[in-house]
């Protein structure tokens, strides 16, 4: 099943698409599932935020809104990707925008595994989960 990267209000960005999908489907091969279509969709803030509104009637700008359509364990799902604010995310954290670009990539297929952050103590597991997989790109 495909891996596929999509871009609606911003301009196409350059990645190392091979690379990128093989790490995903590591990333899922090692906790045990398969990959289903998973489809990136990058975008601005203003975009972000309509889906945001409309889907989930929240208000406010956020850098990933995933979608999610496992069955089983097949792993698919859309998820949205605010570029603006990954951007503005890689500048706060002192990373390139590559680094925080991948971590937001994880993040979203960690969350279709089944990993929640929420609670203090789920974002804890989050980010180590986070950091063992972009040890490995």
């Amino acid at each position: 099943m495909p891996i596929l990267f999509y871009h609606e209000d911003v301009k196409p960005l350059k990645l190392e698409r091979r690379k990128l999908k093989s790490w995903i489907s590591s990333v899922i091969t090692s906790e045990q599932k398969k990959t289903g279509s998973i489809n990136y969709i990058f975008c601005s803030d203003d975009y972000l935020l309509q889906v945001n509104k409309e889907y989930l009637d929240h208000d406010y700008f956020t850098d990933i809104i995933t979608f999610d359509y496992v069955e089983g364990d097949l792993i698919s799902g859309d998820l949205f990707i605010s570029v603006e604010r990954v951007s503005d995310n890689a500048r706060q954290y002192g990373v390139s925008f590559d680094e925080e670009l991948r971590r937001i990539l994880v993040h979203g297929v960690l969350h279709l595994l089944g990993y929640p952050d929420k609670q203090p103590e789920q974002k804890v597991i989050m980010t180590q989960k986070e950091d063992q997989y972009l040890a490995i790109f």
